[in-house]
């Protein structure tokens, strides 16, 4: 196999080639419109790889149809491993012959905002090129019908002891500079079921730039085919307490942890030892997890989400 290009990023960002890596599977009901809203990029300079794992509806029809419009090197396809979608992502990040100076995480029913990845490289392009960065954005929510529903939440600064709790970089407006996806796949990319969650934890917990940006990149569909939805406010509340509560959070979390735990020697001294002491917390019981939380010094975004966290600490649930 070849091996990743630390860097090809000495162009101006204007020039910057960007690799999109698309994963489909039964996606024909909303695949046209996003493919529609990737060819109205404000920044010209991409190629959108495509993994289907398997599809049985129409989706590779449509993806051939593209195909034939855009041509064999806009549009590039693959077949995916089958084994569920976080190892068709990683087929895709891993893959050696995808070369570029960034690379852009998409889902199969969104709606780009046509300088999504104009705002994305010019931000990625204010890192050293050896700095492993990830950009990631707010999302407009709509319906199943394209229609307004709402903004996904604001976020306050990024950091590791966030990403040890919560995601916050929906992987769908993730954009990643080369040596962040080189960093990636240098340590093995774990099959956890949340990668866009991996990702900010991995790039933060190496000393890695996030930058999260304010202002929605795309229109985010809520429907039923959805594997992971974000509603929006108060309605969004009660979903997430019952998975808390039905211990989905912690088996994520779980999964994460462990994942992270295999790679420690991959994060900073300080990270390493953050990890540590939370890890320690958690084998702790009621009041000691509660203080060993809070002495980890890890946080979610929001008052509520806070308080939260303290209560599934204490109930043995985070």
């Amino acid at each position: 196999m070849a091996q990743l290009s630390p860097s090809l990023a000495s162009a101006p960002p204007a020039h910057w080639h960007v690799a999109i890596l698309l994963c489909t599977y039964q996606g024909e009901a909303y695949l046209a419109e996003q493919l529609d809203s990737i060819a109205a990029q404000t920044h010209p300079h991409w190629t959108l790889w495509v993994s289907d794992d398997g599809s049985s509806d129409g989706t590779t029809r449509i993806l051939e149809h593209y195909q034939r419009r855009w041509g064999r090197q806009r549009l590039r396809l693959r077949l995916g491993p089958q084994r569920g979608f976080a190892a068709n992502f990683n087929s895709l990040l891993a893959d050696a012959d995808i070369q570029a100076d960034a690379f852009a995480l998409a889902d199969q029913d969104d709606i780009w905002h046509a300088d999504k990845l104009a705002r994305a490289v010019a931000w990625l392009a204010t890192a050293a090129a050896e700095a492993p960065s990830l950009y990631a954005a707010r999302t407009r929510l709509v319906d199943a019908k394209g229609f307004p529903i709402g903004l996904s939440p604001p976020c306050r600064a990024p950091g590791f002891a966030n990403a040890l709790v919560q995601n916050i970089a929906s992987g769908n407006t993730m954009v990643l500079n080369a040596a962040a996806r080189r960093r990636l796949v240098e340590a093995g990319l774990p099959e956890v079921g949340l990668h866009d969650w991996w990702c900010y934890l991995w790039i933060s917990g190496i000393g890695g730039l996030v930058y999260f940006d304010p202002d929605p990149c795309l229109d985010y569909r809520q429907h039923g085919g959805n594997q992971i939805g974000m509603r929006a406010g108060w309605s969004s509340i009660w979903p997430r307490v019952k998975r808390l509560w039905q211990g989905q959070h912690r088996q994520h979390l779980d999964s994460q942890l462990n994942a992270l735990q295999a790679r420690q020697a991959w994060l900073t001294p300080s990270h390493r030892q953050q990890l540590q002491c939370f890890q320690a917390a958690r084998r702790q019981r009621a009041l000691a997890r509660l203080y060993g939380f809070w002495r980890a010094g890890v946080y979610r975004q929001s008052r509520l989400g806070q308080w939260a966290l303290y209560v599934a600490a204490i109930l043995n649930k985070s």
